[in-house]
């Protein structure tokens, strides 16, 4: 069995830790004890308790000493220097970030510590165990009992460690460092259009397993033969080799035995006489079970094809026209990140009320509920990888760290029916190095998951000087399958009036997506259709710009900029923003803008 290995702190150790950790596929459906409620925590913008005085990393050192959180000292005698004490500190709700929780907290950026106390015994004792974090913003380094497991970086990903060794009975502490100070070299890097929530922003629990568990797996059905159920499935442990394996659909009546390989991997397939496909009519959802002797898991599965062909998105070999709207993860209910189940399923009601049936996650991946649900409420998703904006294109840890994010990111939701696209970036300048960049994560993606498409939120140029001509002149728009681009013609670029002006010249033979356009609006803010921040402006734009987008041929959907009003630091103007981006449809508080009738009367026209 693995044990912990203490990683130093370098700038890149998540990749190390990676190639150590396999990150299990459906920990969403594993049996697990939440480490949810309240946890302690210190503010630490100094980081004081992670460097000594000379700012040295106090886990490179021998003995750290009192002065290192991570040890949760305690005064053994009354002349023991001990300059802190959890358990006295003040208390933060896990999930949750904290600047939503604490007034104080509001504008924070830096190190902040948690600390959890917990007792736990293992239902067998050859099991192993591991802690599993839904996803923690941006940079964290996680202890449990005084001894480091290890580093992850990017903050909508979920990372997991084990923790087999180190577990006790009773009195473990598991200590956690989140630093969200934004990084040039970051992914996202330093400048953004939403709120940098730090904190552990989704679930942690304790998953045990087997000795040798079912770690991975993809099912789908075959893109060449839509009778014909294919996948793989990977084991994890010391005695995975020659291990047979079941995989069932019980009602489709289908049961197949399967025997690993060498390395404990196996491949299928599976004629299935007759089936519902997925769609966002129909989202049937099928029953999976994966066992072996030892282990046994269960998903709920639904099976479709995607693909483009010409100017055509194509689902279940009919071509399907993409009613959709841009999301934030920002919570419905109470504010802040989102993290629960409630809050994801009020944004999709949202949507489905305006006629969706297709949302795009921006800018980052979100939470798993989201996915979840669109598969059960028959919602087809974009899903982001937050390359946004100017990233260090040149760095290659950058590069690394984008990359292990869109692989995360498709390890957890790669057998999710409603995910249907792979979005590389948004709004990125084109340039040689970004290029390649973008040209090396496309092929990564490709490569982990040839079953879906890919796209990037591109933008839009001025055809031959000619400034009421627009076009896409990108080199990544050779790569993409999709060609999705954002365009604010009414808002950053001109008035309302130059939509009628405008013509498109779209020369590549793909199916053009709208990910972004729109217009801010204050709900309840009234006036004349030609001044801005009004209600009544953001409706002529949205009855001007459809006008416009229905010129585009290949025009196979839209996904307007944005679904609900949410926080941004970038927006100032006092008694319309106060940090807020009002470019949502709906405000913060539940209420519905005039745009919203003018795009659910579109979509309606498109059934």
């Amino acid at each position: 069995m693995k044990k912990p290995i203490l990683l130093l702190c370098c700038v890149f150790a998540l990749q190390t830790l990676n190639a150590q950790e396999q990150l299990m596929t459906n920990a969403f459906n594993r049996e697990a004890t939440l480490l949810n409620g309240y946890w302690k925590y210190i503010v630490d913008p100094y980081e004081n308790g992670f460097y000594n005085y000379r700012y040295e990393p106090f886990e490179n050192q021998e003995n750290p000493g009192n002065g290192a959180f991570f040890t949760n000292a305690k005064r053994k005698d009354k002349a023991d220097l001990v300059e802190y004490d959890f358990d006295k500190m003040d208390s933060l709700k896990v999930p949750g970030d904290w600047n939503s929780q604490k007034e104080n907290l509001f504008y924070y950026e830096g190190s902040l510590w948690y600390k959890k106390s917990f007792d736990y015994s293992k239902r067998d004792p050859e099991n192993r165990v591991f802690v599993y974090f839904g996803a923690s913003n941006y940079e964290t380094d996680v202890y449990l009992n005084g001894t480091k497991l290890g580093k992850h970086i990017g903050g909508f990903t979920p990372f997991q460690f084990e923790v087999t060794e180190l577990l006790q009975e009773q009195e473990n502490f598991i200590i956690v460092k989140v630093d969200n100070k934004r990084k040039k070299e970051g992914v996202p890097t330093l400048n953004t259009d939403w709120w940098n929530y730090g904190g552990i922003t989704r679930e942690v629990k304790l998953i045990e397993t087997s000795k040798t568990y079912i770690a991975d797996y993809q099912i789908s059905l075959s893109k060449e033969n839509k009778q014909l159920v294919n996948g793989s499935i990977e084991l994890n442990g010391d005695n995975k080799s020659k291990k047979r394996i079941k995989i069932s659909i019980p009602e489709l009546n289908i049961t197949k035995e399967l025997k690993t390989d060498g390395e404990g991997k196996c491949v299928f397939e599976i004629n299935v006489k007759s089936m519902t496909y997925w769609s966002p009519e129909t989202p049937k959802l099928y029953k999976v079970v994966l066992s072996t002797v030892e282990d046994t898991i269960t998903d709920q599965i639904g099976f479709r094809t995607i693909e483009t062909k010409g100017a055509d998105i194509v689902l279940n070999g009919a071509s399907v026209f993409l009613k959709g709207i841009s999301i934030h993860e920002e919570s419905p209910i109470n504010g802040g990140r989102s993290n629960s189940k409630e809050d994801a399923r009020k944004l999709l009601e949202h949507a489905k009320s305006l006629g969706c049936n297709y949302i795009r996650l921006a800018h980052y991946p979100h939470n798993e509920y989201m996915v979840r649900l669109a598969d059960e409420m028959g919602i087809l998703v974009w899903e982001e990888n937050p390359v946004y904006w100017t990233i260090s294109w040149e760095n290659e840890d950058t590069y690394l760290n984008a990359q292990n994010q869109i692989l995360e990111v498709i390890q957890r939701d790669k057998n999710r029916a409603s995910v249907i696209i792979w979005s590389m970036a948004n709004e990125t300048p084109t340039s040689d190095a970004r290029n390649r960049f973008l040209r090396r994560l496309a092929a990564f993606t490709k490569a982990k998951d040839p079953s879906r498409l890919i796209s990037a939120a591109l933008e839009q140029q001025n055809f031959q000087e000619d400034p009421y001509t627009r076009t896409i002149h990108d080199d990544f728009a050779k790569v993409v399958d999709v060609l999705s681009f954002n365009q604010y013609i009414g808002w950053y670029d001109g008035g309302i009036e130059k939509c009628r002006e405008i013509k498109w010249k779209i020369t590549q033979n793909k199916p053009v997506l709208i990910s972004e356009f729109g217009a801010g609006a204050k709900y309840g803010l009234h006036g004349e259709k030609d001044e801005r921040w009004t209600e009544e402006y953001q409706e002529y734009l949205y009855e001007e710009t459809l006008k416009m987008l229905d010129q585009i041929d290949q025009l196979r959907g839209l996904s307007p900029w944005i679904l609900v009003d949410f926080k941004s630091p970038r927006r100032v103007l006092p008694e319309i923003q106060d940090n807020y981006n009002r470019k949502g449809l709906i405000s913060e508080k539940g209420e519905k803008k005039k745009a919203f009738f003018v795009l659910k009367q579109y979509y309606d026209s498109k059934n």
